[in-house]
C-alpha cells in the first residue's frame, strides 16, 4: 500500500462529511504517519477524530494492509503557522 493510495482514500471519504479536509500522509507498505488539517476535526475531542479515521482504514487494518497508523491533527490555521 502506498501513502498516495490512502490519502486519496480518506480525503475522498472524510469529504463527504466535512466541508474542508486536507490529508498528508508519510509511510509505506503497512506503517503510516498522517496529518490531518480540518477545522472541524481539530474541535472534536481526541477520541472522536482518531474515530473518524479509523471507522474509514478499518477494514484495511481488520485485513493486514495497514498495520501501525499515527496521526496528528491540526486547524487550518494552525498547519498555516506550521509549514
Amino acid at each position: 500500500m502506498q501513502a498516495n493510495e490512502v490519502k486519496s482514500f480518506l480525503e475522498g471519504k472524510l469529504s463527504d462529511s466535512l466541508s474542508q479536509v486536507q490529508v498528508e500522509v508519510e509511510g509505506e507498505g503497512c506503517n503510516f504517519q498522517l496529518n490531518v488539517i480540518s477545522d472541524e476535526l481539530a474541535a472534536l475531542s481526541p477520541v472522536k477524530r482518531q474515530q473518524q479515521i479509523y471507522a474509514h482504514l478499518n477494514p484495511w487494518i481488520t485485513d493486514g494492509s495497514i498495520h501501525a497508523v499515527t496521526m496528528k491533527f491540526f486547524s487550518s490555521a494552525a498547519w498555516a503557522e506550521r509549514t
